[in-house]
């Protein structure tokens, strides 16, 4: 694609939805294009996943690589910083090859809105807040509507986690799975693809056993006996060395054996039978109790386990006009609007629109604003959206008085923070309830 000539300052910075169109948004089916990574017509893809089996796994062949040659190291592997595994743009721009750029079509365009629908998605937005009172939103004129698109950029970094946790378990007999049986992989080399999530998901964890890692240990807690000094009547002693037939004063008669009454007689005491004094209640006075450790076999089983987490770091950011800078980015993220770009790669870098230098630097910050990734984790792809939202905002006045709220995305939700008619001061608990 080639290069569209230089522009001046003022035109080149001019939103991509403009407020002049009167055509109507993305259709429904564009939008679906949007939500769905790779099922794009236009999608160009390097390093496609290949099936494996039956079943079509959603990493490319190169991030597998290391896990089935059997020279593969015991440390993270991953592609080049530089190898893109796939670049994936969505819906209305389609990209022009490698380096190429993004550019925008005439169907993107405002879903304007007029007065009448202005007050009505406010009457709604109103109608669902038990204490907020109607009369601003249907009398108070509306004295200027503005457009105040807002950009949103995320890039998501989807990352694998390995490492290695030992379970142990009390060991009666029978084989076990050890070293004889084959050689014990490294935690990188384990092949993990039926349990491989798909890309992007928030998160996955899975624990799985290392083959032929199995190993019989003695029990460290009482050294291989299956029994250890109690710690009642014998508490401090050492394994090996403990006193039997160890016996308490009875706490009913305080070692007498016999009970006071208050006539002055005297009578056997029930609880140690006269003997005045009473077995260990932990071990019986045999001076041992079983191990809880082994439960008295002596012997653990000791296996490695891989403890393996998948799960997405999210950076966002928000390029928003001095008009929409008093609305949380969080209304934005939530909102819908049109893609103008979405890459998927091992590492993305930023966005190329050949027409709005303001974009390019925003698509710059936001693979700037790239969250860290764990030491012991590798990274499988990212993925750089940027979308645009349309934002309204409108202000309403009656006599000195005036406020202003926002329609926000193609679905038309409304934020407001100061509407000028609440009878309980914003106090209201049902408020949150309500807006959901």
């Amino acid at each position: 694609m080639g290069a569209e000539p230089e522009r001046d300052g003022e035109e080149q910075r001019r939103p991509f939805l403009s407020s002049s169109s009167s055509s109507p948004p993305a259709s429904a089916a564009a939008e679906q294009q949007y939500q769905f990574l790779g099922h794009s017509s236009s999608s160009v893809l390097r390093g496609a996943p290949a099936p494996l089996g039956d079943r079509v796994y959603p990493y490319p062949p190169s991030i597998h690589s290391a896990v089935l040659s059997p020279s593969a190291s015991h440390a993270p592997s991953s592609p080049h910083p530089n190898e893109e595994l796939a670049i994936v743009p969505q819906g209305l721009y389609p990209y022009g090859g490698g380096g190429g750029g993004y550019q925008p079509s005439e169907s993107v365009a405002r879903d304007v809105l007029d007065e009448v629908e202005i007050r009505q998605l406010l009457i709604d937005h109103v109608g669902h807040r038990c204490c907020w009172g109607s009369r601003p939103a249907l009398m108070w004129n509306i004295t200027s509507i503005e457009d105040c698109n807002v950009y949103v950029g995320t890039l998501e970094t989807f990352i694998e986690e390995r490492d290695i946790v030992t379970k142990k378990e009390p060991y009666e007999s029978g084989k076990i799975d050890g070293r004889d049986k084959g050689p014990v992989l490294g935690v990188w080399e384990l092949d993990l693809r039926s349990e491989f999530p798909l890309l992007f998901v928030p998160e996955k964890e899975v624990m799985v056993k290392i083959p032929h890692s199995e190993v019989i240990e003695k029990c460290s807690d009482c050294e291989g006996r299956g029994e250890k000094p109690c710690p009642t009547c014998n508490a401090g002693q050492e394994h090996g060395f403990y006193k039997a037939n160890q016996m308490t004063r009875c706490s009913a008669c305080h070692g007498r054996g016999l009970l006071a009454h208050q006539d002055g007689s005297d009578s056997v005491c029930g609880m140690c039978n006269g003997k005045g004094m009473l077995p260990c209640i932990a071990c019986g006075s045999r001076g041992l109790v079983t191990c809880n450790t082994c439960t008295g076999y002596g012997s653990l089983l000791a296996q490695s386990i891989a403890h393996v987490r998948w799960k997405t770091l999210s950076a966002r950011k928000v390029s928003a006009t001095r008009g929409a800078a008093s609305v949380p980015e969080e209304v934005f993220h939530r909102a819908k609007g049109v893609q103008l770009c979405n890459i998927q790669a091992y590492q993305c870098t930023p966005a190329f629109f050949a027409d709005s230098y303001p974009l390019n630097q925003f698509s710059s910050e936001v693979i700037t604003s790239r969250l860290p990734v764990p030491p012991p984790a590798r990274v499988i792809s990212e993925r750089h959206i940027i979308s645009v939202v349309p934002v309204t905002r409108v202000t309403m006045a009656h006599r000195k008085q005036s406020f202003s709220f926002y329609v926000v995305g193609y679905s038309r939700d409304v934020f407001i923070r100061d509407y000028p008619s609440k009878f309980c001061w914003g106090l209201c608990c049902c408020f949150e309830w309500l807006g959901k």
